[in-house]
């Protein structure tokens, strides 16, 4: 008899979720012989002992769809809602998982799965990872699947809004997913020829975004495009947050870290609206209108692009060789085009961010991008 391989999709929908399913399940099944349990909405489906067995049936024609025919949630096995509380289940999972007399465990997700994995991993578990992210902010890998799915919606967008913003004269700011990392905003914004791109590891100053539109208007350009990631911040803004966050991590005193964290939640908060605020403050200091669009969750929908397709199949299949090989506590990652294991405990606690000196960046600045720094 084959292994025994269970494998989840954790954290948001992605673009390629199927593609990297299909592919593993497919190696699995008909080059080693192994059998394959799904687990329902990520590790809530472990837990609760939600599973479907997945065959070549299960397996057909899902490549072209978007989402997971899995599911998903953002639950974490150590911190899991378990009757209005969070309760600890990893003991569960561990049960769960010696059940089904599993071999190893494939989890698919971004930054807070490979936290969630490596926890399990540590308490003995056969674990391996694929890195899944729209945000492309994984750590050890150069690409993340779903990346440039959304990077194209978030072009398209941008494109179709050329034609509003030069119509009317306005300026049109597009907020694009990325909290942490500015790739999705960064790439969209470049491809899309944006005016001004804003990401959170270049914090801007809006009277310079104001002078750059101001500098168009003179030469004749009417409108002005701005594609801003979702976590972008002003230098004052960030100023504050670091100092915050500073904080957080040298007191020693649980109740003021406590409070302390509960005013960068509040700061979160505030940040969330940030777009809107930049668009205001933009109509004041330019007297041309501002409209915003938040394209939000449309960047993680619809078919993934051939390009996810391929880069999810080629790790799926590679995992399914680590685990013929039993090679474990291993993230499939893609570095310099070839397919790496990388151990998880250097992925996780790390966020891949654009480096102030990436020829994207090079680039932009070249042909006269604003990031007003």
């Amino acid at each position: 008899m084959g292994k025994t391989i269970g494998i989840l999709t954790s954290g948001g929908d992605t673009p390629g979720s199927n593609a990297a399913i299909r592919a593993l399940g497919k190696a699995a099944l008909s080059k080693y012989s192994m059998q394959i349990i799904g687990f329902r909405d990520g590790f809530r489906g472990l837990v609760d002992n939600r599973y479907v067995a997945l065959d070549n049936k299960m397996l057909s024609g899902i490549l072209t769809l978007g989402g997971t025919i899995l599911g998903t949630s953002r639950e974490k096995p150590f911190r899991m809602n378990n009757n209005g509380h969070e309760t600890d289940m990893t003991d569960t999972i561990i049960k769960n998982y010696n059940n089904h007399k599993l071999d190893a465990l494939v989890c698919i997700g971004g930054n807070g799965t490979q936290k969630n994995a490596y926890h399990l991993a540590q308490r003995g578990l056969n674990i391996i990872t694929l890195p899944k992210t729209i945000d492309n902010d994984v750590a050890k890998t150069d690409i993340t699947f779903g990346f440039d799915t959304a990077m194209g919606i978030a072009t398209e967008a941008i494109d179709r809004l050329h034609s509003t913003a030069s119509s009317h004269h306005r300026i049109i700011v597009v907020e694009i997913m990325g909290h942490k990392a500015g790739w999705l905003a960064l790439g969209a914004g470049i491809a899309g020829g944006a005016d001004v791109i804003l990401i959170p590891e270049i914090p801007y100053h809006i009277e310079k975004i104001a002078e750059s539109i101001l500098e168009r208007k003179k030469a004749g350009k009417s409108f002005s495009i701005i594609a801003i990631a979702e976590g972008a911040m002003s230098v004052d803004f960030n100023k504050t947050y670091a100092a915050l966050k500073q904080q957080i991590n040298t007191t020693e005193d649980e109740d003021k870290r406590n409070k302390l964290k509960q005013e960068r939640a509040e700061l979160d908060v505030l940040n969330a609206s940030n777009t809107i605020r930049l668009a205001n403050r933009l109509q004041e200091l330019t007297n041309l209108e501002a409209r915003v669009t938040i394209l939000g969750h449309l960047q993680r929908g619809g078919t993934p692009s051939s390009a996810d397709r391929l880069l999810a199949t080629r790790m799926g299949t590679a995992c399914a060789r680590f685990i013929d090989k039993e090679k474990y506590g291993i993230m499939v990652a893609i570095q310099k085009n070839q397919i790496v294991a990388v151990p998880l405990e250097k992925v996780v606690g790390k966020t891949r961010k654009v480096p102030g000196r990436h020829q994207w960046i090079k680039s932009a600045r070249r042909f006269g991008t604003c990031f007003g720094d």
